[in-house]
């Protein structure tokens, strides 16, 4: 049901009708402190709960809504200041950085709003609204619009961190209508659910550049001066500052290998060890990623993943250390 939140005049009308704040919290199931928050004007009612409060009170629906110009200014200024809070809320990016990233999801998966909607037991006009940053989620939505999504709610909440981090939900954050995806400037923000759900994950967590791909040859190429996009790795690598990261693609040198999804994080520093995933620089821009092995007698060798050929290696600097693997 939808959730309707309103400056109302429950209070006078259960007071004509001789009803105690206690009888309303019983008819609810809910405590007298909520009961206090419904009639401010700041705590959600449901159509279902709204409709039983009229049917009890012995009014119609639309009495109990309060126009600006009536009595109760109370209620009134109550409800200002609950509008400001939620618009601070949004200002600052939490509701923004949620709807995003489900909007972003659910374009990947193909799922209509109204689909969406409707597999989250949702109105289709609630769920547009979370999906454009306008409304809070609890826990229980945000279980079911995971569920609806064919995901647990910790790999939601986690995927849509990812993806702000990388800069993939900047257009849509910015934008109510525009549609396209942007790889870079992410920022984290807190997501408007409960912090009981939220990981701390600016503590566990360090992002790292994507500065190379594939050209359209096939070849990786670097490019140290553009990044193009992020990727979020173990705090156990926040102290490299020289990492970087190569997104594969679809190279078919790779397939069974590494998936196209596959992100190496590299490190120019961190010493190779035998069996390594390695990145080789064959020229300035120009990489490949091989791996490394070190014979007994005749020293380093590697294995190219694109040529499928194996060759001795004299001189290990050209060798950068693949440290992490990430799946986007």
């Amino acid at each position: 049901m939808e959730e309707i939140v309103f400056p109302n005049q429950i209070r006078m009308m259960r007071r004509v009708a001789g009803k105690s704040m206690q009888d309303i919290a019983d008819l609810l199931h809910l405590s007298i402190s909520a009961i206090s928050k419904i009639e401010k004007g700041y705590r959600r009612l449901n159509e279902t709960q709204l409709q039983q409060v009229a049917t009890f009170v012995d009014c119609p629906v639309s009495a109990l809504f309060v126009a600006e110009g009536t009595a109760q200014p109370e209620v009134i200024q109550a409800w200002k200041e609950e509008q400001g809070r939620r618009h601070k809320m949004n200002v600052g990016g939490g509701l923004k950085t949620l709807g995003a990233g489900l909007r972003y999801l659910r374009g990947q998966k193909k799922i209509t709003l109204a689909n969406l909607a409707a597999g989250a037991h949702m109105t289709l006009s609630v769920y547009h609204r979370i999906e454009m940053g306008q409304r809070e989620v609890d826990e229980v939505a945000f279980n079911a619009i995971a569920s609806a999504l064919g995901m647990t709610t910790t790999d939601l909440q986690k995927k849509i961190y990812d993806l702000d981090m990388s800069g993939a939900l900047e257009d849509l954050k910015n934008s109510e209508t525009r549609t396209g995806v942007n790889l870079f400037k992410g920022g984290y923000n807190d997501l408007p659910i409960s912090r009981l759900m939220l990981r701390r994950a600016e503590d566990q967590e360090v992002t790292v550049p994507i500065e190379a791909l594939p050209g359209q040859d096939g070849k990786l190429y670097r490019d140290k001066a553009h990044s193009v996009g992020a990727v979020v790795c173990p705090s156990t690598l926040a102290n490299d500052p020289e990492l970087y990261a190569v997104r594969l693609g679809s190279r078919e040198s790779f397939a069974g290998v590494l998936p196209p999804s596959a992100v190496l994080v590299v490190s120019p520093t961190m010493p190779l060890r035998e069996g390594d995933l390695a990145v080789k620089l064959k020229s300035e821009n120009e990489i490949e990623i091989v791996r490394a092995h070190k014979d007994a007698i005749t020293g380093w060798e590697i294995y190219s993943f694109a040529t499928q050929e194996t060759e001795r290696v004299s001189n290990i600097t050209s060798l950068q250390r693949v440290v992490w693997i990430a799946l986007l």
